[in-house]
């Protein structure tokens, strides 16, 4: 839980700087369609069909689906931290941005319809440096302390984990 409440921080900070810096409001959502709450969305990871492997990196897409019967909207990037056996706590760290598969398209609003989804790219390396062998991955739509757990059976190199912003479309490159 430390390494979410840390990868949450981080994410909260890195949304408020990316909003500050540009000068640019976000862009208003529908009426009705306020954050997204804790308990309305569902986190999954997803290979959306496609594969993202090569040169010691691996990927998959995170996804993130509005359960709810009103529209939300989450924006940012979303929270993570690696679980190993036991759903012990594993030294996580997250680094946003572009990822080895795909460009991030930056921080900005996106509003989910009931049953809408979100994608994010999660991508990490397994050459054997420093690694740490997950069983699980925490995943915070929003940022906050609410999250789902996933399976996760992969080595990442030094826990470190390279993830894009959230994007009503599959980030490509």
């Amino acid at each position: 839980m430390r390494g979410l409440r840390t990868a949450a921080a981080v994410a909260a900070a890195v949304a408020l700087a990316a909003g500050a810096g540009t000068g640019v409001a976000s862009a208003a959502a529908p009426a009705g369609a306020g954050e997204c709450q804790p308990g309305t969305l569902k986190a999954t990871t997803t290979d959306a069909g496609g594969s993202q492997h090569g040169m010691s990196h691996s990927g998959t897409y995170l996804r993130v689906q509005n359960t709810g019967k009103a529209a939300c909207a989450i924006s940012g990037y979303p929270g993570l931290a690696l679980e190993g056996a036991g759903h012990t706590a594993l030294k996580t760290t997250v680094r946003h941005g572009d990822t080895y598969f795909a460009k991030d398209p930056g921080v900005h609003r996106v509003t989910l319809k009931p049953g809408q989804s979100a994608y994010a790219d999660l991508v990490w390396t397994h050459t054997g440096a420093g690694t740490a062998h997950a069983k699980s991955l925490q995943i915070s739509p929003t940022g906050s302390n609410a999250h789902s757990v996933v399976p996760f059976d992969q080595e990442v190199d030094n826990g470190t984990l390279s993830v894009t912003a959230w994007s009503a479309k599959l980030p490509t490159s």
